[in-house]
């Protein structure tokens, strides 16, 4: 039995076959083109997608840092210090002073005072140091102890400070593989960061830490030594010494103080007339008389420092000395003591003549007053033995002012009583005795008498020793006189 199928049916059946003409049968075509097929692959299509967003996120990121450097730039400021400027100092000092303070004012904050409620939580808990570094000093009393001290300063890392209203973020940073090469010590810095419309607060503070670092020093007298190409302090800084605790004989202190502060005052007279800014002063003499104890006394009075260097120090050399004065501290007098054994074994060893210990007597003579050494200085040599110096060393130019400061005078005897006994002795009856007694051994020129033997003459030093020898016996110290006649 046979069925027929409707037009409708038939159409249905066909469409979705192959289309069939003139016999022929056609296929659905391919898309053309390589991108299309890659763009029909959904791998393909969805890798690029997550790509697009990588680089959108990567821009975003690269905008975001440009936008917060740019506002870094126009919203806060920043300052660097390196350790090898003397602010570096100050200011780790200025910040333990300041840290301090705040503490304490959080401890004592009166409570009646009116202050806003910022401002109060701000007093009560302060900003606090979390990285910190001990620091020791050493300082010698005067009975020969030494008295240890330690102190506790801002170590490397990351410390806010309020100073003024303004929060300042200090950032310490040090170079373990970068070492200085005169002290091998790790190269630091510190970075202070505060805002912008805040900036002349850093003004205000360097200005407080030099003040505050000078008022450490105040009364002081800072001695320095050499230290590979640098200069650094010798121990902790010694108390100032008064020119009326030096005794010299009458009007020689006076006529030295006084060169020195003319010396000091002419300095445009210089430079007008084209003549090296400095001066030179050799003191000689016999031992115990007084010439290391001038130049630490004249030091405090004219409040300078003292740069002491030793031409026997092994490993000192020509190019290290003449750099040495070159960058000599600020208001720092040289001074090179018994200049006269730093050649006394020398001999003449090559063309650059005479050779001490590393030092060439000609490298001496150089760092003096060459072309490359420093002006605006003032050296002083001392020595035991005039004799042995060479002509060319205390010439005048390299040596403007010799000194002798010889054996104890009858003034410097009565004036070393008067320090010791004039408390006591206000009569001065002891005195005479005593001058007297010095007068009979041949010790001080009686008047009218020829000039003692200097053979049998003492120093000051011996003087000062027999009167700290009686401290409270005046009786003992004029039986003790004959103990200063030489043998």
């Amino acid at each position: 039995m046979s069925t027929s199928a409707s037009p409708s049916d038939i159409k249905h059946v066909v469409q979705p076959s192959a289309q069939i003409s003139d016999g022929l049968v056609s296929t659905p075509a391919a898309p053309d083109g390589f991108f299309a097929q890659f763009a029909g692959n959904p791998f393909f299509t969805g890798g690029l997608g997550l790509a697009g967003f990588a680089a959108i996120l990567a821009g975003a990121q690269k905008g975001l840092r440009q936008s917060a450097s740019l506002l870094k730039r126009r919203l806060l400021v920043d300052v660097d210090i390196n350790v090898k400027d003397d602010t570096y100092q100050w200011f780790l000092y200025w910040m333990t002073i300041h840290h301090r303070r705040q503490l304490s004012t959080a401890v004592q904050s009166n409570a009646l005072e009116k202050v806003g409620i910022i401002e109060s939580l701000f007093r009560r808990f302060p900003p606090r140091m979390h990285h910190l570094s001990i620091a020791t000093s050493k300082t010698q009393l005067p009975n020969g102890a030494v008295q240890t001290q330690f102190a506790l300063i801002p170590g490397p890392g990351r410390h806010i400070l309020r100073y003024k209203n303004a929060f300042i973020l200090a950032n310490r940073v040090r170079e373990t593989k970068s070492m200085g090469l005169n002290n091998g010590n790790p190269w630091e810095t510190i970075t202070l960061t505060t805002l912008y419309s805040q900036r002349h607060v850093f003004e205000a503070l360097f200005l407080e830490a030099h003040e505050l670092a000078q008022k450490s020093v105040e009364g002081k007298t800072i001695v320095f030594t050499p230290r590979t190409a640098s200069w650094e302090k010798f121990g902790e800084p010694r108390r100032k010494r008064s020119l009326e605790s030096v005794v010299l004989d009458e009007g020689v202190k006076e006529h030295i103080v006084a060169d020195v502060q003319d010396f000091l005052r002419s300095e445009q007279w210089y430079y007008d007339r084209c003549i090296p800014y400095r001066r030179g002063y050799l003191l000689h003499g016999v031992p115990g008389s007084g010439k290391s104890s001038l130049i630490q006394a004249l030091a405090g009075h004219l409040d300078y420092n003292i740069a002491m260097v030793n031409l026997s120090e092994r490993g000192l050399t020509d190019d290290r000395l003449n750099y040495l004065i070159t960058i000599l501290p600020k208001r720092t007098f040289v001074v090179l003591e018994d200049v006269d054994a730093a050649f006394s074994g020398r001999t003449m060893s090559d063309e650059s003549g005479y050779r001490g210990a590393n030092v060439t007597f000609a490298g001496l003579l150089n760092a003096i007053d060459g072309i490359t050494s420093g002006e605006e200085r003032i050296l002083f040599l001392t020595t035991n033995h005039v004799a042995r110096l060479d002509a060319a060393l205390i010439r005048p130019g390299r040596v403007d002012m010799t000194i002798r400061l010889g054996e104890a005078t009858r003034y410097q005897a009565a004036q070393l009583w008067g320090r010791f006994y004039g408390d006591i002795d206000k009569q001065g009856l002891y005195k005479a005795r005593f001058l007297h007694a010095l007068e009979e051994l041949g010790i001080v020129q009686a008047g009218g008498r020829e000039p003692p033997d200097p053979a049998d003459m003492t120093s000051t030093a011996a003087l000062q020793g027999l009167f700290l020898k009686n401290k409270q016996s005046m009786e003992g110290a004029i039986a003790g006189a004959a103990e200063l006649k030489r043998s």
